[in-house]
């Protein structure tokens, strides 16, 4: 059972880390995650861990963050952060007024040493006051190497040997680096919620002949719900009155408003612009689009890719390091060496401040976090940064056709008779074989021939080869070469482009109807360009014929095609491909159908067209684009490869700048103002370089 907690007020890095371990280890808890970018704490428990669950989880947030508010994510609150931020503001300024008035009385009028030090120890208490009694309170239990415990020794320590400017200015400015790391957070959150603000509040619904508005949650399948001009959609259903311009921006990406009319289908999250649409809704709220879209990005920052894990893991092992290396680096040379106590002291104290990881455990899940939310606006959904960090290694694409690179609207484009027999003769009986199916070669053959089942007694539907009926008592057979192959019907094969029906009735072949599915639009362009991105191969499967998928594949430019397959042959095969690609990179499967959903499941990144694609196969895939364009693979692996280059430019650059700061630390060349800058400086340019994601 999964449960998701929010702790409001978790913004250490370190702490969130911890926090998350000790939960994972609770009796009847299976796994534990804490996203920092949203404060939230998720949880998959046992049942009968749940009753206990939340007051455990509390103790132990308490137990390390005693400010942070917990609570479950069903009772959220508002989160009151203008009052927060405007509170840490007024902090920042009184201390500085009274750090620059110690200065003046200091340096300038040059008063006795106590007044001073007494209003400098007042600047500090206000600036670090709350950071010293939070390192005292984790070392009372034990939890030291925190950046509370670093800041405070630091700044404690460089009192004691006299440096009194130096260590209120420290936590000054690491206040002031604190303050805009956590406001580029926050406004990296708002940019999710406001991504998250599709989800509809009402809906207006139409009972025993009144209007009344509920929540969505509480309309049923088949009600009849109106929608104003400037209203959201509120559930998946079909126009049944009206005509207006829909938004649907947040759900496919798509600045261009759509036209919508009777007959119609629209989606919830979409806006009305105008004119008023009566609509019967076709899902419950829990299976509309806007809830999965919400749940899904919800989710997301949930599945953490293997750069977050391993800072993770790095950080929990670094900060005790430098820790135990800068109490070596302050005592070894002062005990064995005759080095001068206060300025080996000074150098350890530079060593502590600088040694913060947080500019890697913010930042990393910060620009996952800022790729995640770029492609949702553009109507591409990834359900976490292991995927999205997955795309960067693809380097073979397989598309199943229909539906994917053809628009999946099948027509008759041709008839093909066999003597004795009609065109229409040969359409009629057909259309009565196919009408109970729900396939899209069965409907584009009923829509060309409008008929009825009253003369079918029978009806049976053979995956992969196509219909047995019994008509009037004779056995009709509806489907492709292997179908009359197997039940030992003589028949002429057809060598016309596309999709060939042969039609046999009690035996004898009557003739051959000739489906046509368009290409898209944008699929040669998609193709090509994804070679562009370092795409090496791509590969077609279809269960069409040889024929047809050789005239598409060339069409398209795709490397290699496979057709005349069954789905488990489709699982077979896409299998065979991951194992050769094992050693060079992942394999990508792009499809929509619901007999795709087993190929997108077993792929190494499943990519389900959302648009138009089934429930299964959005659940089975790893990425969701809410649009029918293939064009938009192409866009999350330009966007998967913005997120790498600037989670690396991150690590390089925390790395670099820490490295040389705690080599000029342990040299002695580095003051503390300039630590502060390695430490909380450096965290403020790498969250500032993940947050030009989200603005993408």
């Amino acid at each position: 059972m999964k449960k998701t907690f929010i702790l409001k007020g978790l913004d250490c890095p370190h702490c969130s880390g911890v926090i998350e371990k000790e939960v994972g280890k609770f009796e009847g808890v299976s796994s534990s995650t804490v996203d920092l970018m949203k404060q939230t704490l998720t949880v998959e428990a046992e049942e009968s861990a749940i009753s206990t669950l939340f007051e455990r989880i509390e103790k132990t947030v308490h137990s390390h963050e005693p400010d942070v508010e917990v609570y479950e994510k069903e009772e959220e609150k508002k989160q009151e952060t203008d009052t927060e931020s405007k509170k840490t503001a007024i902090k920042i300024a009184v201390g500085a007024v009274l750090f620059g008035a110690a200065i003046i009385i200091g340096e300038i009028i040059k008063l006795p040493l106590p007044v001073y030090l007494a209003v400098l120890i007042v600047s500090y208490i206000i600036l670090g006051g709350d950071i010293i009694l939070k390192a005292i309170k984790n070392i009372i239990k034990g939890r030291v190497f925190d950046e509370n415990f670093l800041m405070s020794i630091s700044t404690v320590g460089a009192f004691v040997i006299g440096e009194y400017p130096e260590a209120v200015a420290v936590m000054l400015f690491y206040q002031i680096g604190e303050f805009f790391q956590s406001l580029a957070v926050r406004r990296s959150r708002k940019s999710i919620s406001e991504l998250m603000d599709i989800k509809p509040d009402r809906a207006t619904v139409i009972r025993h002949g009144k209007a009344l508005t509920v929540h969505p949650e509480n309309v049923k399948i088949g009600e009849t719900i109106t929608v104003k001009p400037g209203e959201k959609i509120p559930l998946d259903g079909i126009v049944t009155d009206g005509v207006s311009m829909l938004d649907t921006k947040a759900l496919t990406g798509e600045s261009v408003p759509k036209s919508v009319k009777t007959g119609d289908e629209v989606l919830s999250g979409s806006i009305n612009l105008n004119g008023i649409l009566t609509v019967k809704t076709e899902k419950t709220y829990g299976e509309s689009t806007v809830s999965k879209i919400i749940e899904l990005v919800e989710n997301a920052s949930s599945k953490k890719a293997p750069t977050e894990n391993f800072i993770t893991s790095f950080a929990r092992y670094y900060t005790p390091a430098v820790v135990i290396f800068a109490a070596l680096l302050a005592i070894i040379p002062p005990l064995f060496f005759n080095g001068a106590w206060t300025d080996w002291l000074h150098r350890g104290f530079v060593f502590l401040v600088i040694s913060c990881p947080c500019a890697l455990v913010i930042s990393i899940p910060l620009a996952f976090f800022g790729g995640i939310g770029a492609a949702s606006r553009r109507g591409i959904l990834v359900k976490g940064g292991n995927y999205l960090e997955a795309l960067n290694k693809a380097d073979t694409v397989v598309f199943d056709k229909t539906g994917t690179l053809t628009k999946g609207v099948f027509k008759v484009s041709k008839v093909i008779t066999a003597d004795g027999i009609t065109e229409t003769g040969l359409l009629e009986i057909a259309a009565k074989a196919e009408i109970m199916s729900n396939h899209p070669i069965a409907k584009s053959i009923c829509e060309s021939c409008k008929t009825d089942n009253s003369e079918v007694t029978s009806f049976e539907e053979i995956s992969g080869f196509g219909i047995k009926a019994t008509i009037k008592d004779a056995i009709v057979f509806v489907g492709n070469e292997k179908l009359m192959q197997s039940e030992n019907i003589e028949f002429v094969e057809c060598t016309e482009f596309g999709t060939k029906v042969y039609v046999a009735h009690n035996g004898k072949y009557l003739g051959c109807i000739i489906i046509s599915d368009e290409i898209k639009e944008d699929s040669k362009k998609a193709v090509s360009d994804l070679k562009k991105t370092g795409i090496k191969r791509t590969v077609m499967l279809t269960g069409d014929n040889d024929s047809t998928a050789f005239a598409i594949a060339e069409q398209l430019n795709i490397d290699e095609y496979h057709a005349n397959l069954l789905p488990d042959k489709k699982v077979e095969l896409l299998e065979k491909l991951c194992t050769e690609n094992k050693t060079n990179g992942k394999v990508i499967f792009v499809g929509d159908g619901i007999n795709d959903a087993p190929v997108l499941a077993r792929s190494d990144i499943g990519v389900a067209m959302g648009g138009i694609g089934s429930d299964a196969a959005i659940e089975a895939a790893d990425v969701v684009i809410m649009t029918d364009e293939p064009s938009k693979i192409t866009e999350s692996l330009k966007i998967a490869k913005q997120t790498k280059a600037i989670v690396i430019q991150n690590i390089l650059i925390s790395f670099i700048i820490k490295g040389i700061f705690l080599l000029l630390g342990a040299l002695g060349y580095a003051s503390m103002w300039q630590a502060v800058f390695g430490d909380v400086g450096v965290a403020l340019i790498a969250v500032l370089n993940s947050m030009r994601l989200i603005k993408k």
